[in-house]
């Protein structure tokens, strides 16, 4: 029987370089939340046809970046006060397991690359510089993403965690969650990263994301 060829067509290529673009400008601010994305404009932008355009907007509402009423509006996704918890509990759920495999796994560089990270990232948590620790954070557990070594695991996680950490730029966010409980709990987990205790690392990634501890379900 004829074996299909399982290399990307140009047609997915391209549909991929138009996500990655506007995935991109969503995230560093250049789309802002609310904002109407008009085809037209796409197009003109990005020098494309409609359809690789319509394909990657499709993606990117399945990641949670953008919104899509039919024959209403596509728009970038709106954070909402009232989906903070539950995103960040998703993440944690996530990023619990992979910082529980990464922490064994992690070399000499990768450890001191993450271990810079969280102290930029603990700073930024010092000085509520809320648009700073949305940035930060993300890029932390990102890290220990990529040092997981768990395939499966990394694509759910990069398929998923810009949109549910888009949930969570509010510039408010520090008046939501207990930030003075998020930035000690960034400090555990530096320090069980550098020890290489991968569980404390785990509970620490966990209450960084609201999940509840050991003590929590005792009481």
């Amino acid at each position: 029987m004829p074996v299909p060829s399982s290399a990307p067509t140009e047609h997915q290529l391209l549909r991929d370089t138009v996500r990655q673009k506007i995935h991109d400008a969503i995230m560093d601010g250049t789309l802002e939340p609310g904002e109407r994305l008009n085809d037209d404009e796409l197009i003109a932008w990005l020098g494309v046809s409609r359809t690789p355009i319509r394909e990657a907007l499709s993606q990117l509402a399945r990641a949670g970046l953008i919104e899509m009423a039919p024959n209403r509006y596509t728009r970038v996704t709106t954070p909402n006060p009232a989906e903070v918890v539950e995103a960040l509990q998703t993440l944690g759920v996530l990023f619990g397991g992979v910082v529980r495999l990464a922490v064994p796994l992690l070399g000499a560089s990768a450890k001191k690359k993450i271990l810079a990270q969280l102290d930029a990232t603990i700073k930024d948590y010092e000085a509520h510089d809320v648009k700073a620790v949305n940035h930060d954070a993300l890029g932390v557990f990102a890290l220990y993403v990529d040092e997981c070594g768990n395939e499966n695991l990394q694509r759910v996680c990069r398929d998923t965690m810009d949109g549910l950490a888009f949930r969570l730029r509010l510039p408010n966010l520090d008046e939501l969650v207990d930030w003075d409980q998020m930035t000690e709990d960034f400090r555990r987990l530096r320090e069980a990263t550098e020890s290489g205790d991968n569980i404390a690392a785990e509970l620490a990634t966990e209450a960084i994301h609201l999940l509840p501890g050991e003590k929590a379900l005792i009481g």
